[in-house]
């Protein structure tokens, strides 16, 4: 195996055998099981943020408490690239892994301390005396208590998750590597089911512990859960396959970069190489890249000029994949605004506090579905389609996802037409988190088909996208590229936020609704989800027309002598 001299074998499992995962069972099963308690605290520290902040012990507005919420998944995004840089070329990804864990832990512990009242006062001093508001209420409301802690602990967090999310995935398929494209592609499948799974534990148990018993407890258990997270993490470096780090492309990349533009200027009119281009790349850009080699007079050596090519033709298919995740985040935010208005039922409670019907519940059926579907595309579905040759690519796969996430979008939009005709007649008033939410008489499970389709799109669409990242990435920027991948998912949040923010100016008007703040009967919700499905669908259009070609190509390339770049990518070999 290629870099084998680099990596050291594990004291468990070093014997080959004929299993995809046998002798690497305990590795990767720490592995995912990090991953899916990590994955429970930070659904925990999401799901019900804005109803913790817009509490009476700090008194956020609305929008404060928002904005939080935005900053805190932007950095968790954002971050991602400079976790993948860290790992590449500072730490290894083992370590880089252990000290974010770490960090992690250390924001978490504001969490719990802040839901305290004694811990609250020491951190944060004596409250304000003033009287607590709704968050739904317009006017000018009281200065956020708790501020310079809250986002200390947010920010904390946010850099722990940024650098987890771009490491655990190529470090869980390194465990796999050398037992090739198979193993690679099911541990993807297994690392994607215990997201979920964590999901579904945090949405399901911690959420309703926050809304419905206190926020301290509902805080403590996703703290105790990172910690558990470390410690696993931690003792499995005994059976881990690591590797130390070996620099990162990312930092030739820039080097490259400034290179190219400085030789453009000096040798402006150069002539194209006449060399074959990549689908994603012009000959020129080919032939500017290829002046950066020692051969042709530059500074850099072959194989980095090459890991920059491997990464232009990624980055596209990750710009691509923007509108997919702006549609995805609206299952967080305007689905469940959509919901809040909608026919909610009663829980029945054992306490004599009613007890409310969470409104992070509704995700859930996302994760169900992914956590009930994985199993049986990775044992029944994609073992005939292999069988017979029909398995699809990486990305004949996200373009499958596109439409179904787009179809989700198109659900949402008749939905929306259907309830602002009803709430035209009628509506009914049911409170939730002491708001008052002027509903219509529909009930909410009319939310479950684009939550169905927003379900399915994630199985085809976010695996194969991490797939193709991990399998087209060179060797030494594995990590970094994993996190340009979470990188474009946090730009596709921000895009639709941008969006939501577009269509509520006066001129348009979608979204404004002056005079009933906190409902969207005056709204055209609709007419976004009919935007976002319009996008969607024609990003789809370009999107198959490029993956054909890329696909034609990469065929073409695994017919000759196999490339230094591919490390047994799960889609090698495929068309």
């Amino acid at each position: 195996m290629e870099g084998a001299a680099a990596e050291r074998a594990p004291l468990l499992g070093a014997r080959r055998a004929a299993g995809a995962f046998a002798g690497r069972r305990l590795a990767c099963g720490a592995v995912l099981l990090a991953e899916l308690l990590e994955r429970a605290a930070f659904y925990g520290v999401t799901a019900d943020l804005v109803l913790f902040l817009n509490g009476a012990p700090f008194g956020w507005e609305g929008a404060q408490a928002s904005q939080a919420l935005l900053l805190f998944m932007g950095l968790t995004y954002l971050g991602s690239p400079f976790g993948g840089w860290l790992a590449d070329a500072r730490l290894g990804r083992a370590r880089a892994i252990l000290l974010s864990l770490a960090l992690y832990l250390l924001g978490m512990l504001a969490f719990p301390l802040l839901a305290a009242p004694a811990t609250r006062a020491a951190l944060c001093g004596a409250p304000r005396p003033g009287r607590p508001r709704n968050g739904s209420a317009p006017g000018p409301g009281p200065a956020r208590r708790c501020a310079p802690a809250t986002f200390a602990g947010l920010a904390l967090v946010g850099l722990g998750v940024a650098t987890v999310k771009a490491n655990i995935a190529p470090f869980g398929a390194d465990q796999v590597k050398d037992r090739g494209p198979e193993a690679t592609r099911r541990f993807f499948n297994w690392f994607y089911w215990s997201i979920n799974l964590g999901a579904i534990l945090s949405l399901g148990g911690i959420a309703y512990v926050q809304q419905n018993v206190s926020f301290f407890s509902g805080y403590l258990i996703p703290t105790v859960c990172v910690a558990v997270a470390f410690v696993v993490f931690l003792c499995g470096q005994r059976v881990f396959i690591t590797k130390p780090p070996d620099g990162s492309a990312f930092t030739d990349m820039f080097k490259i970069l400034t290179y190219s533009c400085w030789s453009k200027r000096r040798r402006a009119g150069h002539p194209g190489s006449g060399e074959g281009s990549g689908v994603f790349q012009q000959s020129s850009k080919q032939s500017l890249f290829d002046s950066c080699k020692m051969s042709r007079g530059g500074p850099f050596t072959e194989d980095t000029v090459e890991d920059m090519k491997a990464l232009v033709k990624i980055v596209p298919v990750f710009l691509a994949l923007i509108p997919y995740w702006t549609v995805y985040f609206q299952m967080q935010t305007t689905y469940v605004l959509q919901s809040l208005h909608l026919k909610i039922p009663e829980i029945s409670s054992i306490t004599t506090i009613p007890h409310t019907f969470p409104a992070a519940w509704l995700t859930m059926f996302d994760a169900l579905l992914i956590l009930l579907l994985i199993p049986l595309k990775d044992k029944l579905v994609d073992p005939v389609l292999r069988r017979s040759g029909l398995l699809p690519s990486p990305l004949k796969r996200i373009a499958v996802g596109m439409f179904f996430v787009m179809s989700s979008a198109f659900a949402a939009g008749i939905l929306e037409s259907k309830r602002l005709d009803l709430v035209k007649e009628k509506t009914i008033n049911q409170t939730i988190g002491n708001v008052v939410y002027h509903a219509a008489d529909l009930p909410i499970w009319w939310q479950l088909p684009q939550y169905v389709l927003i379900g399915i799109s994630e199985i085809f669409a976010s695996i194969a996208g991490l797939e193709f990242a991990y399998s087209a990435a060179p060797r030494s920027m594995q990590s970094a590229v994993m996190g340009l991948f979470f990188f474009f998912s946090g730009v596709g949040s921000f895009v639709g936020s941008g969006l939501l923010a577009l269509v509520s100016v006066k001129a348009i008007g979608w979204m404004s609704n002056h005079e009933d703040f906190g409902n969207i009967n005056g709204c055209h919700l609709n007419y976004y989800f009919f935007l976002l499905a319009a996008i969607q669908g024609v990003t789809l259009l370009l999107f198959l027309i490029v993956s054909v070609k890329y696909d034609l190509h990469r065929s073409r390339v695994d017919g000759g002598p196999a490339s230094r770049r591919v490390d047994s990518g799960p889609s090698s070999g495929r068309t």
